[in-house]
């Protein structure tokens, strides 16, 4: 058993860390001690006090469907201390649908003297009266400036004219893992409340969107918090609180909050024009894996793979390709693709920039002029061919463990694909293969084997031997799935 030993810092030492010496092969490797960790502050009281005023609680009224029989009367905001008191009050025994108006409570905070008011969009979703309680407990009404669905939040105008204080925007690019900062909001209806915490991770994804980036903390974060502020030891906004990861519904120490730089620019976009304005590129991608990369002949994953080109985009018009790998976008590095779509997103409409391509084993770069999101349906890609009655022709690929088959009208109605489909349908995946394991199934379709499109089975197998030839250990196939295009790198078996 290997011993790890502590030394004392010498005299020379002037980091004031610790050492720490580990024996190895009758040598030691000297390694820098932990750096120390600055402690909490003495208070946060001081901070608060400024703070505070800032952070309102965000109130909506909205009139929904009663219903048959019993049922609510009236509502209480998920979490209340005071619901399960006025539970026997809240029934009603006649038979009519009566409409009733159903409450919610979150938060927000004020970012200009005027009154704007930042807050989650699912907080004031379908409010038809929206109020704001100020930390003098002075309620104001307020009105819908814009909101966006994609990163859930929306931004309000208080009503009566007037000065009132506000926050500024931090950079939460800056923050770090171990940052502590504080949360104010109106938790469980009791507005006013802090807490304080740690940044516990960045960048997370949570499924939540297409721009997901959150801030993870372990602030306690509960229901009602929802569009408040997260602030840093500046008293900057760094985030928005938004989303708990829980079972119990109340804290556990897990909650996310929407990043300042992402929030800050949809923001402004919602006061200057009431919506958001997001660029649009036009393209369905996907993760550069290690076995895709080998297939490309890339030197390393990362950037983002183009899995179709919808029709009319900026994308086509710059004859951008399936199987291009995008990896810089406007002097930016696409090294990961849940990137691409934020990035496109924050740059202007109209606006024509730079693409660093990689395509046949090299790169290029096109100029490409976005769109505007807003204005273009994301349809799904499909391509043509000409209907048939044929009996189907059926081979096996023990190279890659499936069995295929053309695509016939027959075909077509028993997997139900689209009768303008061209490919090759799957018709069988073995149990122990390496399509197997990547998830393959029978009704896919093989659009194309190492970017060449494949409309029969010997098409298949010619392009596998092909890659055998030229001492590659796996091809790249374009697998069109009920409409969604993906590629799959499948490693060749040779037997």
């Amino acid at each position: 058993m290997r011993m790890l030993h502590t030394l004392r810092p010498g005299a020379a030492d002037t980091t004031s860390r610790w050492l720490l010496a580990l024996p190895i092969a009758a040598s030691l490797i000297w390694l820098p001690g932990p750096a120390e960790a600055r402690g909490a502050p003495e208070s946060f009281a001081d901070l608060v006090e400024v703070l505070q005023p800032a952070v309102v609680n965000v109130s909506t009224t909205q009139k929904v469907a009663g219903h048959q029989g019993e049922g609510p009367s009236f509502d209480f905001p998920p979490g209340s201390p005071f619901r399960d008191f006025f539970d026997q009050f809240n029934r009603r025994g006649d038979d009519e649908d009566r409409p009733r108006r159903a409450t919610s409570l979150g938060s927000g905070f004020i970012i200009d003297p005027s009154g704007l008011v930042v807050t989650n969009n699912h907080v004031i979703e379908g409010a038809d009266k929206i109020t704001v309680t100020m930390f003098d407990e002075t309620i104001l009404e307020a009105e819908l400036i814009g909101r966006d669905t994609k990163t859930d939040l929306a931004l309000l105008q208080i009503k009566k004219k007037g000065t009132y204080p506000a926050v500024a925007w931090g950079n939460s690019d800056k923050a770090r893992v171990g940052d502590w900062v504080i949360a104010i909001g109106n938790p469980m209806g009791l507005g006013g409340t802090v807490t304080a915490g740690i940044i516990s991770a960045n960048q997370r994804d949570i499924n939540a969107g297409p721009y997901d980036d959150y801030i993870q903390t372990d602030a306690p974060i509960n229901r009602g918090n929802s569009g408040g502020p997260l602030f840093n030891m500046s008293g900057r906004v760094i985030g928005i609180n938004t989303a708990i990861y829980s079972q119990s519904g109340g804290s556990i120490g897990i909650g996310f909050a929407i990043p300042s730089n992402l929030a800050d620019g949809v923001i402004a976009q919602l006061r200057e024009f009431g919506t958001t304005r997001r660029g649009w590129l036009g393209v369905q991608i996907q993760e550069v894996t290690e076995e895709i990369a080998e297939s490309l002949s890339l030197e390393e994953s990362g950037g983002a793979l183009v899995a179709g080109v919808l029709e009319n985009s900026p994308a086509e018009a710059a004859k951008m390709k399936t199987g291009d790998v995008i990896l810089k976008f406007n002097g930016r590095t696409v090294d990961e693709s849940r990137k691409l779509p934020r990035i496109v997103a924050e740059t202007e409409v109209g606006k024509t920039v730079d693409v660093v391509l990689w395509r046949d084993g090299r790169q290029r770069t096109v100029k490409v002029t976005l769109g505007e999101l807003e204005k273009f349906d994301q349809a799904n890609l499909s391509t043509s061919a000409p209907d048939t009655e044929e009996e189907p022709v059926e081979r096996s690929i023990d190279e890659l463990g499936l069995a295929l088959s053309t695509i016939t009208r027959a075909t077509a109605e028993k997997y139900n694909l689209d009768s303008e489909l061209d490919g090759v349908l799957i018709t069988g995946v073995e149990g122990d293969s390496g399509a197997a394991e990547k998830g393959l199934r029978k009704g896919d379709v093989i659009v194309e084997v190492n970017q060449e499109k494949v409309s029969t089975p010997d098409a298949v197998a010619a392009r596998i031997k092909d890659a055998t030839k030229n001492g590659r250990r796996s091809v790249l196939l374009l697998i069109n799935r009920e409409g969604d295009l993906r590629f799959v790198a499948l490693r060749i078996d040779a037997g």
